[in-house]
């Protein structure tokens, strides 16, 4: 049997955490950052747990990760 293709969108947005979850990193954060205050800034630092309803269709996607 061939080995399954990874999607390749999904592997460059969603990562697999220490507790087994997918994780990303939210959006708005790459260009424009002048109008943005420093506090919307700052919290979209953050990496983020994608909700349990989306895990399986992730995990679908990077069969090896």
């Amino acid at each position: 049997m061939p080995k399954m293709k990874s999607n390749r969108g999904a592997a460059k947005r969603f990562s697999r955490g220490a507790s087994g979850k997918f994780k990303h990193r939210q959006s708005h954060r790459s260009h424009i950052l002048t109008k943005k205050s420093s506090k919307r800034k700052r919290q979209l630092r953050s990496v983020i747990a994608i909700h349990d309803h989306d895990q399986k269709a992730i995990a679908r996607m990077l069969p090896y990760s």
